[in-house]
């Protein structure tokens, strides 16, 4: 089998702050952005990577998705524990040192985890977790 992962979604709650983060804090390409009934959906990706993207996407427009599902989702992402994605880099320094200025949520400094690797973990504006992983 030939399977690859092609794209990802993670929630935002502002597209203008989501598309500032991704695409000038961590240099990632915009793919796409659509909007659609006062809604926006917008594909981000890491530059030589065309096969690999992110979309960034409103969550309350879930199909199926009933109310006090929309609000546990608006609470979970607030408190950050909603979405969660690991990226990777060669140089964990420079890139946190690049988020860090942006003024993102540090969560966690660079550190070496027991498990054996070197990351350091972020939130983007709308509260997911990142881990940005060195990448040896």
């Amino acid at each position: 089998m030939d399977i690859s992962i092609h794209a990802s979604f993670l929630p935002h709650a502002d597209p203008d702050a989501s598309l500032a983060f991704y695409r000038d804090t961590l240099g990632f390409e915009v793919r796409n952005d659509v909007g659609y009934q006062g809604l926006r959906w917008i594909t981000v990706g890491p530059p030589g990577q065309p096969g690999t993207s992110i979309v960034l996407f409103p969550p309350a427009a879930s199909p199926g998705v009933t109310d006090a599902e929309k609000r546990t989702i608006a609470e979970m992402m607030a408190k950050g524990t909603y979405a969660m994605l690991l990226l990777a880099t060669a140089d964990l320094d420079a890139a946190y040192a690049r988020i860090q200025a942006s003024g993102a949520e540090i969560v966690e400094e660079p550190t070496m985890q027991p498990y054996g690797v070197r990351d350091c973990a972020v939130r983007d504006p709308a509260g997911n977790l990142l881990r940005v992983q060195e990448r040896r």
